[in-house]
């Protein structure tokens, strides 16, 4: 490599490393916890878990699981109700004021009894929702999310150069050598490359999905105005349902429409998931990841019969693949160690960056106060910040 591209690559590296860090730094930190939401919220007693019952306990009707829910809040209407794969004996309903009212009602319910359990806290309380909103969204909605999408964006740039400029900078150097008699400076930068190069490709996936997530929203939307909108336009004109049918059976049907599949969540007409007219009963698989796509089943609200049903558009595939590539939360307690041990590689490699350029900083300062001002090898000046 030329000196003259060398420079070029150790610019980009420089920059996009030091302009991301500070949020990669916050990322990272507030990700750890997430990653173990489910073991926090359960020593914070946050966690919702349902009563202990015999497996064969039959599921009660889930219209009734609807009116527990609603005799809490009888002036508000459904909004949504879920499941989560690995809690099938609680409904989680989501009552509010209209179909998108931001500060709507959680409530689990038992599925077998019929009974409310609690009304959980958002997002197991005070420190998780904090946690969460600060990983997602920075507490700024959509900007904060397409901020954090540039931030990642940053972040796979940084990775891609620090590759580049790892191989001259280790060219007179074993792999991966630390060299501890050098100076801490020198150690540090030793270890930051180590780290770099040993959490490459958990650090790019991890990076390039947390970016696909941040379009969520946008994706979301597109869909809606497009695939979703073709669905409806049948019922364009038409008046709006005022008796609905049987949730129940709606959810009946669509399990026998889709064999081998499980309700993830069923969204309520009016809602951005469904339509004025629709029950939008979404259905996903058993697996690890098939669990993790949505097949959309709309069903008309008034009659109960399916209208459509269709596979994601890609876009929207990848986004819900990104997830667990993201949060690592599909492969068990192994794979969460793993995650947190990365994550933790992750802040070393960040922090080391941050003060090898700190360091560097300073020493440029000093020498341009020397009447004979010593410049740093080349080599270095390439390589103190965080790939």
């Amino acid at each position: 490599m030329s000196p003259v591209s060398l420079r070029r690559w150790s610019w980009i590296h420089k920059w996009s490393s030091l302009v991301c860090t500070v949020f990669m730094l916050l990322l990272c930190l507030t990700g750890l916890p997430l990653i173990y939401h489910h073991e926090i919220g359960h020593l914070l007693g946050t966690d919702v878990e349902a009563p202990a019952m015999p497996a064969d306990t039959p599921r009660g009707n889930i219209d009734a699981v609807l009116a527990s829910a609603k005799e809490l809040y009888p002036t508000k209407i459904a909004m949504y109700m879920s499941q989560e794969i690995d809690e099938p004996a609680i409904w989680n309903v989501t009552l509010g004021d209209h179909p998108t009212d931001e500060h709507y009602k959680p409530i689990a319910v038992d599925a077998r009894t019929t009974k409310v359990i609690t009304e959980p806290a958002f997002e197991g309380g005070a420190f998780m929702s904090t946690m969460f909103r600060l990983h997602v969204d920075l507490f700024a909605g959509l900007y904060g999310k397409l901020f954090l999408g540039f931030m990642g964006l940053l972040l796979i740039v940084a990775v891609v150069s620090g590759v580049v400029l790892y191989a001259p900078f280790m060219r007179k150097l074993d792999f991966g050598a630390v060299r501890h008699e050098r100076s801490r400076v020198i150690k540090w930068l030793d270890l930051h490359n180590l780290l770099g190069i040993v959490t490459l490709v958990w650090v790019f996936v991890v990076g390039a999905t947390g970016m696909v997530n941040t379009w969520a929203d946008l994706l979301l939307k597109y869909w809606q105005n497009t695939e979703i909108a073709a669905m409806l336009k049948p019922y364009e004109g038409q008046p709006k349902v005022t008796k609905m049918a049987s949730i129940h059976e709606a959810i009946v049907r669509a399990e026998q429409a889709e064999p081998g599949m499980k309700v993830a969540f069923v969204a309520f007409p009016g809602t951005p998931f469904a339509s004025p007219h629709h029950y939008g009963v979404y259905m996903r698989g058993e697996e690890a990841f098939s669990s993790r796509l949505y097949k959309p089943v709309l069903i008309d609200a008034g009659t109960g019969a399916i209208t459509d049903r269709r596979e994601l558009p890609w876009y929207l595939t990848a986004l819900l693949l990104s997830q667990p590539l993201h949060f690592g939360d599909y492969g068990g307690q192994a794979m969460k160690l793993l995650w947190a041990l990365l994550d933790i590689g992750t802040i070393i490699i960040l922090g080391s960056g941050l003060y090898l350029w700190l360091k560097r900083s300073r020493k440029s300062k000093a020498a341009a106060h020397s009447t004979s001002p010593v410049h740093e090898a080349p080599a270095l000046a390439r390589s103190t910040e965080a790939p």
